[in-house]
């Protein structure tokens, strides 16, 4: 009997670690994931100061901690989110619903609509794995603000007219 307890209780000490040892694993893999995507989908060229002036060669620990760049055009002037600041107030469902939420150029946010939510919650557990740094982005200045932080002037110039289809 005292054999047999003995055995139970070394099989369920197994079970729990190989549990938790899985349950690491699956979260290493979508922290992985995550980067992945962050790094295709382009968040860092607009989220990660000077990463596209470096080729992309701005330290793993500046990702995403925004940019005092503006993006000016008819809307107004709008701010790279510091997503490592953003993540850490957010569970998972509220990243999901924050990531496909509409939001002013030159967000891609209709590219996140399509993303699918095992996609968006790898990039939520990847930000999150970063830690907050940083500080938070200027906030948005309505068209017709002065702007006291440097500009792209994002407005296209010269555009041909649109070729109408019959």
């Amino acid at each position: 009997m005292k054999r047999n307890l003995i055995l139970g209780t070394l099989v369920l000490t197994t079970a729990i670690g190989s549990g938790s040892a899985l349950a690491g694993q699956a979260n290493k893999t979508s922290v992985e994931r995550g980067r992945y995507l962050v790094t295709v989908g382009g968040c860092n060229d607009c989220h990660t100061a000077g990463y596209a002036q470096t080729g992309g060669n701005t330290p793993e620990s500046e990702w995403l901690t925004g940019s005092p760049v503006g993006f000016s055009g008819p809307w107004g002037t709008t701010y790279p989110a510091n997503l490592r600041l953003t993540v850490q107030t957010m569970n998972e469902s509220q990243w999901l619903e924050y990531a496909r939420a509409e939001r002013r150029p030159p967000m891609p946010w209709f590219n996140l609509t399509k993303m699918s939510d095992e996609d968006l919650k790898a990039m939520y557990h990847y930000i999150r794995s970063l830690g907050a740094k940083g500080d938070a982005a200027p906030q948005y200045m309505p068209p017709g603000q002065a702007i006291n932080t440097p500009y792209i002037d994002f407005v296209p110039k010269n555009l041909p007219p649109r070729v109408q289809k019959e």
